[in-house]
């Protein structure tokens, strides 16, 4: 068997050690949520980017509430049973956007396979409301793979387009049994290739967190994969323990693997891609490549 990419380490290296910003954008960010009463998936994945982007006057909204009908073994996300949705958030966010002063906003969820929809009728009501007052605001939505229901949820989506619609395959199929049980690799293929089927020239996004003892071919493979389903963008990152009872990190992978992963990427077709240690779906979404 192929060797996965780098040796492990108990210690965290030094590449991965960065300091959190706590200025006047952070606060004002980290207040102005708060008032709102909005959630993000920054805090609730205890993402290392929350204080960089935060500070930046940026977050990454999380809708439907924080409390997801799965368990994965690499998130910190609580699991549970939900609440409705609130008919307020689309409101709430668009007041955020408007204050913050952003021009491109990223939405995401927890999985919610309670609802009939699984929450897409709410990710419709959040981009409508905010471009009815916020006309030329650009919107990439990062969904779940709405299980049982994917070509309704597209359906209602595309009552809310133009977005970029992403949704991670998160790691390596091999995986998915100890680290996404709840989840399904082909299922989120065929999401990410209906979607880009229903909505023609619309951009579509994945993203793959590395040192989790996948191998080179592995990841080679969904690179092919991803690209096979009509997969546009890409992002490349390290998983970090979130919790002491999430998975364990596997292997560090050194910043110069990562370089090497965004030229494969690239040479496999996608046509933007972020690969670094720290990259996440929604790091510097809004730039264009």
């Amino acid at each position: 068997m192929e060797k996965p990419n780098t040796k492990s380490s108990a210690r965290l290296p030094g590449w991965l050690k960065q300091r959190i910003p706590a200025g006047g954008g952070y606060q004002n960010t980290d207040q102005l949520l708060q008032s709102l009463g909005l959630e993000t998936i920054c805090s609730n994945a205890n993402c290392p980017n929350k204080g960089q982007c935060w500070d930046r006057g940026t977050a990454t909204v999380l809708i439907l509430g924080k409390v997801c009908t799965r368990k994965c073994g690499f998130c910190s996300v609580g699991t549970g049973k939900p609440q409705p949705p609130d008919p307020t958030e689309p409101a709430r966010l668009a007041d955020l956007a408007e204050k913050l002063g952003l021009k491109y906003l990223v939405i995401t969820s927890v999985n919610r396979d309670d609802l009939p929809d699984g929450g897409a009728g709410h990710f419709a009501d959040c981009i409508n409301t905010v471009r009815s007052r916020l006309d030329f605001m650009e919107f990439e939505i990062l969904v779940p793979d709405f299980a049982d229901c994917q070509d309704y949820a597209l359906e209602i989506l595309s009552t809310a387009r133009p977005f970029v619609f992403a949704h991670n395959v998160e790691m390596v199929p091999s995986l998915y049994p100890k680290a996404r049980p709840g989840g399904d690799y082909e299922l989120s293929l065929k999401l990410l290739e209906k979607a880009k089927q229903s909505y023609g020239d619309l951009q579509t996004k994945s993203s793959i967190m590395l040192g989790l003892g996948e191998t080179d071919a592995e990841i080679e493979q969904v690179f092919r994969d991803l690209r096979s389903a009509g997969c546009d963008r890409l992002t490349i990152g390290q998983y970090l323990k979130p919790t002491k009872d999430s998975l364990d990190v596997v292997d560090y992978i050194r910043p110069e693997k990562f370089d090497f992963w965004a030229e494969k990427a690239k040479e496999t077709g996608f046509k933007w891609v972020i690969s670094a240690p720290f990259a996440r779906s929604s790091y510097f979404a809004e730039q264009k490549q």
